[in-house]
């Protein structure tokens, strides 16, 4: 997942995070150091809800406390992908929410939130407290200033909405460069949403990613 994310250009910088949840009381991540690109099993680390090691070798990035502010709030999110890839942090500054109306980005449709003001750096449980509720019962969430977090019931889920999250936006910003954007309709949008996120598809996705990953990056197994 760290490795695919890099490869999209969601972590020129250390910022963003990736989480899993290991049991009711801890999550996986990736340690800090060398950020996304960088992964290996051996850098990914189990935390506990007070963000300290309990299994492996690594520094947590300070970010993950307002992931589990998500964990408690919601029973079905099994993992978060939090990032600040250049489309998506663009137009997080433009005010805009996600506009969906185009099929390859459906799995948004009528499931992507959007927090209008930015609270600040999330490392207090306050902007926890804030992205969990403006994130409801949605599985995505547009974060003003700032970028994208996507969820799933599983880390497969979390990183396909990532990694799709930032084509839409450059979709949404490549449209509007040109002209006003046309809607789709309801219910073309919501059977859209329903193909695009059944698991077939999604592990599907994933597991071509990781095939060439694993292929092209063998050092992900060291």
């Amino acid at each position: 997942a760290c490795r695919k994310l890099a490869l999209e250009f969601h972590s020129e910088t250390l910022a963003g995070q990736v989480t899993a949840c290991a049991d009711t009381e801890t999550v996986w991540t990736a340690s800090i150091i060398g950020g996304f690109a960088n992964a290996r099993d051996d850098t990914i680390i189990r935390i506990n809800k007070d963000v300290e090691v309990v299994e492996g070798n690594g520094i947590p990035n300070p970010g993950v406390r307002f992931h589990l502010w998500i964990y408690r709030a919601r029973s079905d999110v099994q993992a978060i992908v939090h990032t600040h890839p250049p489309y998506a942090s663009a137009l997080s500054m433009t005010g805009k929410p996600l506009k969906i109306a185009h099929m390859d980005a459906a799995m948004f449709y009528e499931d992507c939130a959007h927090l209008s003001e930015w609270p600040g750096v999330p490392l207090a449980d306050e902007e926890g407290r804030i992205i969990a509720e403006a994130l409801g019962k949605k599985r995505s969430i547009l974060l003003s200033n700032h970028g994208l977090l996507t969820t799933g019931k599983t880390l497969e889920e979390a990183t396909y909405l990532a990694v799709q999250f930032e084509r839409a936006a450059r979709l949404q910003i490549l449209a509007e460069s040109v002209g006003n954007i046309q809607p789709i309709k309801n219910v073309h949008g919501r059977e859209a949403h329903d193909f695009l996120l059944q698991d077939s598809i999604i592990f599907g996705t994933f597991n071509a990613w990781s095939e060439e990953i694993l292929r092209k990056q063998p050092d992900v197994k060291s």
